[in-house]
């Protein structure tokens, strides 16, 4: 599939991924933006107010293989559909949650719309790469893709944060159950509008497949996506990296909205400003995407990460401009790092897989469970040592990253057959 017919035949499928795109960032950043909340409504500890993260990004680990398996047997657009309906539910019962005033009903919720990104994350990126023509081309779509990941991203933590209001001790799930609304209502329109999208399925079983597996006859394939060296260090890899771009930001929003002369209205401003910074970076991934490797974007934007990171840990805290910490600062440019490097590790670990794409994207999404579980770790450390020293977790995983862009990266498996 050519990158040309896929710009003049699939326009409306791309749209409907671009979408999709926003809907997994603006759920997955209001349950990362909802920890100011529930450290007030429901006196849980830095650690605990990562509980909702933790839970959504958890389902990932839960249903990476078995959505990738619906993936290959329904296709695209049920796989898509179902993801939807999930998605109303789970952010429904986190609406819920306010009124129940139970901190359980809460993490139930965000544990269940974690399903519902995981499924969108299977069915988004390996269309986008697909439809992209794969390559350079394939991460120039994702990076578009991503932008309106960012955008969505951007709304949500701005929204939370200036409906909460300018101290802590105001944090409600009440206070911030029209952002939820909100992002119910999207979940309808989005339920409709892929109904009435034609969407293609370039990996859903063959008839022949689907009638060998009704029949109980299994083909051996000695192969499978774990064959390749390249895929499954990139699997580790996303896991550092939904860590990194989920820690950064939901660890700054508890450490700096829990201080008076900062608060939560300001502390919301700029982690929105982090996911309007990976907007701005995303969209200049691309515009240089069928240009510049996914490699050398990966190993550029890791590297000048960590020198942001390094700053804001040895930055004083007193150093402001007006209100805002100058640490701050430095963690929201970090945005423009994290903006490329999901589609440049999802390029860079698809590339040479053809017919076990399907699959190695569920192997791919039950990694990315690092989202929860690295922001958990690092907060862990936070109540132990300070939010800020905890960054040098942060730093770690970005080391992966670069070792991953110079070494882990090549396809070395190339002897596989994957026709």
């Amino acid at each position: 599939m050519t990158n040309t017919n896929a710009g003049k035949s699939y326009t409306p499928a791309i749209v409907v991924m671009f979408a999709l795109f926003f809907m997994i960032a603006f759920v997955t950043n209001l349950a990362g933006s909802m920890g100011v909340v529930v450290t007030n409504q429901f006196g849980a500890s830095k650690a605990l107010s990562q509980l909702g993260t933790l839970a959504n990004f958890i389902a990932y680990a839960c249903m990476g293989i078995p959505a990738g398996i619906i993936l290959r047997r329904k296709g695209y657009k049920f796989t898509a559909l179902l993801a939807v309906v999930i998605g109303f539910v789970g952010v429904g019962i986190q609406f819920l949650s306010g009124y129940a005033e139970s901190f359980a009903v809460y993490v139930a919720g965000a544990f269940v719309a974690g399903f519902s990104m995981c499924m969108l994350n299977i069915v988004v990126n390996p269309m986008l790469n697909t439809l992209g023509g794969g390559g350079n081309k394939g991460n120039q779509l994702i990076q578009w893709g991503g932008s309106c990941n960012s955008i969505g991203g951007t709304i949500a933590p701005f929204l939370v944060g200036w409906l909460v209001g300018g101290s802590i001790k105001d944090a409600t799930v009440a206070k911030a159950a029209p952002v939820m609304i909100i992002a119910m209502v999207i979940f309808a329109i989005a339920f409709i509008v892929i109904l009435l999208t034609k969407i293609p399925e370039p990996h859903m079983e063959t008839a022949e497949e689907k009638a060998a597996r009704l029949a109980g006859k299994k083909v051996k394939d000695p192969y499978s996506p774990l064959s390749f060296r390249h895929f499954v260090l990139g699997a580790v890899a996303i896991f550092f990296y939904v860590g990194i771009e989920v820690g950064i930001p939901n660890t700054a929003n508890v450490h700096f909205s829990g201080l008076d002369w900062v608060g939560p209205a300001l502390t919301g401003t700029f982690i929105s400003a982090y996911w309007l910074c990976m907007l701005f970076g995303r969209l200049g991934g691309g515009a240089i995407g069928a240009k510049v490797s996914s490699r050398n974007m990966l190993l550029y934007t890791a590297s000048a990460a960590i020198v942001f990171i390094l700053l804001a840990i040895f930055m004083p805290e007193s150093a402001t401009i007006g209100n805002a910490p100058l640490s701050l600062l430095f963690l929201t440019l970090c945005g423009l790092c994290t903006s490329i490097m999901w589609g440049a590790i999802f390029n860079l670990s698809a590339e040479g897989l053809g017919k076990y794409t399907a699959a190695a994207s569920g192997i791919f999404m039950t990694l990315v469970c690092g989202g929860g579980i690295i922001p958990f770790v690092q907060n862990v450390i936070a109540d132990k040592v300070g939010s800020m020293q905890s960054y040098w977790l942060i730093i770690a995983c970005l080391a992966y990253l670069i070792f991953y862009a110079l070494v882990g990266s090549k396809n070395v498996n190339k002897d596989i057959p994957v026709e």
